[in-house]
């Protein structure tokens, strides 16, 4: 079965940047859909940013503009690059992978497959 490891979350200020990666560890990840979600506390995971295998993305609105999701399939890893990040961009980040690769879901019973996450702290 695939494991996903997420890495390069920490604390920065409103305003700056973090680049997240996801680095996928199985067999035929060009075949897969992925995701980032993030999750806080008492709330349902929310879908951030997608992209299936054709290199459709999909965004939420309330972070369009400020990040991109980049895949490389060489590497089989995941990027979500986070810029001018505001406090409520605050949460655990997590990357998922989808079976159904034409999908560009956000929601998250879509996904099969989730790494342990990363945590994002911004300040204001």
């Amino acid at each position: 079965l695939p494991r996903l490891v997420e890495s390069g979350g920490g604390s920065v200020q409103a305003g700056g940047a973090l680049r997240l990666s996801c680095t996928f560890f199985g067999s035929a990840y060009a075949t897969y859909a992925m995701s980032w979600f993030r999750e806080v506390p008492g709330k349902e995971p929310e879908g951030v940013a997608a992209i299936d295998t054709d290199g459709t993305l999909s965004y939420l609105d309330s972070v369009k503009g400020r990040f991109t999701i980049i895949r490389d399939n060489e590497k089989n890893a995941l990027y979500l690059e986070m810029n001018n990040v505001k406090p409520e961009d605050t949460a655990m980040y997590y990357c998922a992978a989808d079976l159904q690769g034409y999908l560009c879901s956000d929601m998250a019973y879509e996904y099969n497959y989730w790494g342990q996450g990363t945590q994002v702290t911004v300040s204001s």
